[in-house]
């Protein structure tokens, strides 16, 4: 008998977190699962590592390098489950994740995709911070448009339905290959939301201006094509969404690049972001990077970086003491 959920983690290098993720995975309150892992050509111990896990329910998979979509797209043909979630190889779930995700979808038959908010940690998932928190159900497109509000490729349940309605993922895109994918979603099928965290998002730090400059390449060539595919009436929201796009570079420039090099370039994009949509100038992220580029330029790089690292694990610390329920997720990292 097939199981209910596939649950598809692409893997590549991944033997510092392996472990913690797939087991994130063993600890869900629901249990009626594949685990498939795809090892897309990996060098290191991730496959020990994965020859490891006693487990009935995961099937290994190895191939050559094809990269993250051409990996997903591996573990969707090897899938059996009615529904299907990815996962990627350093993100985590919370213990109830799928179990809320596919009581949505059973409630909402129509609907093709769930999705639950999520939290950004660092590396050592020391560090962790809520997201947004937005209720876009039904007809999201519009919405979408505007933004990847899924945030990550380890968010959604997808009915295999759905996804085999849409096709594969986009394998020539190198980056926001996930965002593309939930467009073609969102233009087919209605959304629900499961109004809590549940993906724990692993951002990784010292990411060089080159990986920058391939996610704003990226971001561009998926929003032209959205874009020029979406009805006349949606058009409008283009600048809106590239500003958007722009806003998200600045913050990623600010927090991944050193000293003044990063901060400069986060202006640049913050610039652009300002001239494209100036309404943009009224949200919060806005003035947040407004704020951290002004103390920038007043006091060195150094000191700013330190202060904002401070201000940073205060609130950290704030999340992880707000309430049981953010204790017990900071017990399972």
């Amino acid at each position: 008998m097939s199981p209910q959920i596939s649950v598809i983690i692409p893997t590549y290098n991944a033997d510092r977190t392996i472990l913690e993720t797939i087991a994130s995975v063993q600890q869900q309150t629901f249990s009626d699962f594949e685990l498939i892992v795809i090892n897309d050509g990996s060098t290191d111990r991730t496959l020990e590592l994965l020859n490891s896990v006693a487990d009935p329910r995961i099937k290994i998979f190895s191939y050559s390098n094809g990269g993250l979509p051409v990996a997903r797209n591996r573990g969707i043909s090897q899938a059996n489950g009615e529904f299907i979630s990815f996962l990627d190889a350093d993100d985590l779930w919370t213990p109830d994740k799928l179990e809320a995700q596919l009581a949505a979808l059973q409630k909402h038959p129509e609907a093709g995709v769930a999705y639950s908010w999520s939290y950004y940690m660092d590396e050592k998932g020391e560090s962790i911070h809520s997201s947004n928190t937005v209720s876009f159900e039904g007809n999201v497109y519009a919405n979408l448009l505007v933004g990847n509000f899924l945030e990550s490729g380890s968010n959604p349940l997808i009915s295999k339905q759905a996804i085999d309605s849409v096709g594969e993922f986009d394998s020539t895109l190198a980056s926001c290959e996930d965002w593309e994918y939930w467009l073609r979603l969102a233009a087919r099928w209605p959304f629900v939301v499961v109004p809590k965290q549940q993906i724990l998002y692993r951002q990784t730090s010292g990411a060089m201006s080159s990986k920058i400059e391939v996610m704003e390449k990226y971001h561009l060539i998926v929003i032209e094509r959205a874009f020029a595919s979406a009805p006349l009436e949606l058009r409008s929201l283009k600048y809106q969404s590239l500003a958007n796009v722009y806003q998200f570079l600045a913050h990623l420039c600010l927090t991944r690049l050193p000293g003044a090099s990063g901060a400069k370039l986060a202006n640049q994009k913050l610039k652009t972001a300002i001239g494209l949509y100036p309404p943009i100038l009224l949200k919060k992220k806005t003035y947040v990077l407004l704020f951290k580029l002004l103390l920038i330029g007043v006091l060195s790089p150094k000191i700013a970086s330190n202060i904002l690292q401070i201000i940073s694990k205060k609130r950290a610390t704030r999340l992880k003491n707000s309430s049981k329920e953010k204790k017990d997720i900071f017990s399972t990292l």
